[in-house]
């Protein structure tokens, strides 16, 4: 199965993450299918907090990946149309 869910990167203290395609059964940190923005949970401003590639995001769950809780939260305030889980 495939699944849409975060890959932490950044130092100690400062997490950064991105939204990554990846087998269900792979590491957090594991390789990638794809990678399709990201996401940093301490930026200022909104408007640099999150970053998504919507049209290969809305592949992949018409294709069948589906995302974590994590993620499913964040298509939902970016507005990507998905099948909650």
């Amino acid at each position: 199965m495939v699944r849409i869910r975060l890959k932490r990167m950044g130092r100690k203290n400062r997490p950064f993450y991105r939204i990554a395609i990846m087998d269900a059964h792979e590491e957090r940190d594991g390789k990638t299918v794809e990678e399709v923005g990201w996401y940093d949970p301490l930026a200022k401003e909104d408007a640099k907090r999150e970053f998504l590639k919507k049209d290969r995001i809305e592949y992949w769950v018409s294709v069948g990946a589906k995302p974590t809780e994590s993620v499913a939260a964040i298509l939902k305030r970016q507005g990507v149309a998905f099948k909650p889980m």
